[in-house]
């Protein structure tokens, strides 16, 4: 992959991971996050890959994503979208996603979990779906959808 886009990178864990992963060859990560004290951390544990990664505070609602230049975005988030298709919405059609989200209904802060892998994939409506799957976890399942907008 050439470009990927994190949304809700918080400390740049996630793209961490992925240039570590010998499985891929990924030319640059970009991590967005809201928060604007977790950048000088995500620059940090990713000094590795200085000049490949780079932590943006930015309102995911507020992006270009056509400029972003994205060969991939990641949502590992979507239990905190109020409006999941909205927000898929403002994605240039034929953008490649992965996604996330829970059925971790109890957690305050998940204001639009979905009981099943089933409703996920309904709710996201992806124009292509070429992975979805399930993880149990203790307290909640994790699910996750790859395809393209």
């Amino acid at each position: 992959l050439g470009r990927i886009v994190i949304l809700g990178g918080w400390y740049g864990i996630l793209a961490g991971i992925l240039f570590d992963d010998p499985r891929f060859e990924i030319g640059a990560i970009a991590s967005y996050d809201i928060d604007p004290a977790v950048g000088a951390v995500a620059e940090t544990l990713n000094r590795e890959w200085a000049g490949r990664f780079s932590a943006v505070t930015a309102d995911m609602y507020a992006l270009d994503y056509g400029a972003l230049g994205a060969d991939l975005v990641v949502n590992t988030s979507c239990e905190h979208i109020a409006d999941l298709k909205g927000w898929l919405s403002l994605l240039p059609q034929g953008t490649r996603v992965l996604l996330q989200s829970n059925d971790y209904f109890s957690e305050p802060t998940h204001i639009n979990c979905v009981p099943s892998l089933e409703a996920f994939v309904e709710q996201a409506d992806l124009a292509a779906l070429d992975y979805s799957g399930s993880l149990k976890m203790k307290k909640y399942t994790r699910f996750m959808l790859i395809g393209s907008v």
